[in-house]
């Protein structure tokens, strides 16, 4: 995986299943939306609940997307950019 993403889809799959979720969205920044498949199919094969992404703009942990309760989702696991050094 790319060096400047620390991403822990195991840790991420552990704590869905912990909150008993029924739907989980993923919420990418552009730069990690071409993987946004790959993460989907993981947490699926790992987690009993439906795995969504979303597929709008991300502009940070404040842009939580609030048509996501629309759909029913109980859980937004949100993917950020890592601080800059």
């Amino acid at each position: 995986m790319d060096s400047s993403y620390d991403i822990d889809l195991d840790d991420v799959a552990r704590r869905i299943n912990e909150s008993c979720a029924k739907r989980v969205l993923l919420q990418l920044p552009d730069g990690l939306k071409p993987r946004a498949k790959e993460f989907q199919d993981f947490l699926r094969a790992k987690c009993s609940a439906e795995v969504l992404v979303w597929a709008g703009s991300s502009f940070g942990s404040c842009d939580i997307p609030l048509e996501a309760s629309n759909v029913g989702v109980d859980v937004v696991v949100h993917f950020g950019h890592p601080a800059w050094k």
